[in-house]
Order: structure tokens, then sequence, then C-alpha cells
């Protein structure tokens, strides 16, 4: 168990940035309103979740003007991708031991 739980990515460890990650995961680029919308969080609240995911380089952002309005999207990164699908692993890991 100890193996499993040092396997545990504590980048993930709060259920926004478990939320962020889960979204960026399956789609290429997604909004700062969506996600925003989605993940039902505040302006700051969401921010302050995704500076730590930048910082770890597990998603990267794109800031353009849609007419005349500033959009910023986000992608998960490869690097991220990799650490969030072994994250889910040792959960899914866990989960079978609770089982036995």
């Amino acid at each position: 168990m100890k193996d499993i739980l040092s396997q545990l990515n504590p980048a993930f460890d709060h259920r926004n940035r478990l939320g962020i990650m889960s979204v960026l995961a399956v789609n290429d680029w997604v909004d700062y309103n969506t996600l925003k919308e989605l993940l039902n969080l505040t302006d700051g609240n969401l921010a302050s979740h995704l500076k730590p995911l930048e910082a770890q380089e597990y998603i990267e952002f794109r800031k353009q003007f849609v007419g005349r309005r500033p959009q910023t999207t986000y992608a998960a990164t490869e690097k991220g991708k990799a650490a969030f699908k072994a994250h889910l692993d040792a959960l899914e890991a866990m989960l079978k031991i609770g089982k036995e």
C-alpha cells in the first residue's frame, strides 16, 4: 500500500485540480470561462488552481483575441497527461486493494 501511496501525485490532491485535469485530459483546448462554469469555480479560485499545474508544466495556455475580446484557453501537456494517468492508475490500484 505504501508503494501505491507514493505514486499519488500531490499536484492532483485538491478536487479542483483533479477536475481541471479531468476536463483537459479529454479535450484539446478549453477556454477559461468554460472551465470556470464546468467546475463551478470563481475566477480567483480557478486561477489559484491553474497556477500550480502551470508551474509543474502539466498544462499550457494560449491567449488570443476573438473579435475584440481576449480569450485564454488551456490544454494538458503530454507531461501532464502522463502524470495524470499515473495518478489515476494509483487511485485505481488503491480501489482494487479495498475490494480484496
